[in-house]
């Protein structure tokens, strides 16, 4: 599969403060990439830098082979972008917005912007101004249907979005994704949601990725382990992430198997050892850390 997303070595500051150094990853066609991160590691910066919003002190991002500073308008029309706040024009009405953006798109396919919006209840002349966030959220994706891109770019896409609408969103990004041809990265805080849609996942730190596996990677094979010691510390271990003291336990992850773990830690002291299976958003905690 060839390469629609190549980031390498992004550094990027702002001002002073160094929010990526030597950032390197790619996205291939037909994946769901999920970025995730806590507040400040610059995932709405990649975004940005990758459309070329912003330019990075360093290094080079290519969408479809082109730099993201010189997309042609070609390229650009083969990406659907949706950013915090999901869609502008809200002076606009349901065909208004529709007739406005299929202007741009040279394969614009209506039916799929209308068939979405059945969903709604809504009248062809409801201004997106008068609608619940939810709505609005689902004139996005349609218009994004409608475009029929090759690549979305989505930030944040569940961004105020209640239970019964984010899975609706997801369920249709999963179809939309069906044949492979397709290849979407997007940001969520959500991360119930990501761990029912994406393929991949990169976990993100202040300055650089901690982790790029397959998501059925991570939650297959990281895991919690609680333990007792009778002791104040635990000797650091390269296997072990955010090992920590929890009132009289201890708990610690890893990607080793109980056997090895049980191993290590019963030289320290460790007793009563047991393993635990994560979600991908108690993974990500477990990556990351809880503070």
């Amino acid at each position: 599969m060839d390469a629609i997303i190549e980031c390498e070595n992004i550094t990027h500051y702002y001002g002073t403060t160094l929010i990526y150094e030597n950032l390197n990853f790619e996205v291939r066609q037909g994946k769901i990439l999920g970025l995730l991160g806590k507040n400040g590691t610059g995932k709405t910066t990649i975004i940005n830098i990758l459309n070329g919003y912003l330019k990075p002190r360093s290094g080079i991002c290519r969408i479809f082979g082109e730099k993201m500073e010189n997309l042609t308008p070609g390229v650009k029309s083969r990406i659907g972008l949706l950013l915090e706040g999901h869609i502008q024009h809200t002076y606009f009405n349901v065909q208004q917005i529709e007739r406005y953006y299929s202007r741009f798109f040279p394969n614009w396919k209506k039916e799929a912007y209308y068939e979405l919006l059945k969903k709604l209840k809504v009248s062809p002349t409801q201004k997106i101004n008068t609608m619940s966030c939810g709505q609005r959220s689902q004139v996005a994706l349609g218009l994004l249907f409608a475009q029929d891109p090759e690549l979305l770019i989505m930030d944040d896409f569940s961004m105020g979005l209640d239970p019964g609408y984010r899975r609706l969103f997801v369920e249709y990004l999963k179809e939309f994704a069906a044949d492979g041809t397709k290849t979407i990265f997007l940001t969520s805080h959500i991360i119930q949601d990501m761990e029912l849609l994406i393929d991949d996942c990169i976990i993100m730190d202040y300055g650089k990725i901690l982790l790029h596996q397959p998501t059925s990677h991570i939650i297959e094979n990281f895991r919690r382990f609680r333990f007792s010691a009778d002791r104040d510390s635990m000797a650091p271990d390269e296997r072990f992430w955010h090992t920590e003291r929890i009132g009289n336990t201890w708990e610690t992850y890893s990607f080793a198997t109980l056997e090895e773990v049980t191993s290590i830690l019963s030289g320290q002291g460790a007793h009563d050892i047991r393993e635990e299976k994560l979600s991908l958003e108690d993974a990500f905690i477990g990556l990351t850390g809880k503070y």
